[in-house]
């Protein structure tokens, strides 16, 4: 389960000022690091984009059961 303080910045709709900020902004350099090292990990663990597809897929399935359930209850 999501908890609410997250779900509620996830679905915060914004201004379109703040996401030109956002996406005019520089990002830290070890904010970018992090990044690209998760990259990195993702398509070494997921070498092809057969096997990045399928965890996709499976990775979305096993999210819409979590939600569907929540919804439930």
């Amino acid at each position: 389960m999501i908890p609410q303080a997250v779900e509620a910045a996830v679905s915060r709709v914004v201004s379109p000022d703040e996401l030109r900020l956002a996406l005019e902004s520089t990002i830290p350099a070890a904010e970018r690091e992090e990044v690209l090292e998760l990259v990195r990990w993702f398509t070494t663990r997921y070498a092809s984009g057969e096997a990045r597809l399928a965890y996709v897929r499976q990775a979305v399935a096993q999210w819409q059961r979590a939600h569907a359930t929540r919804g439930r209850g």
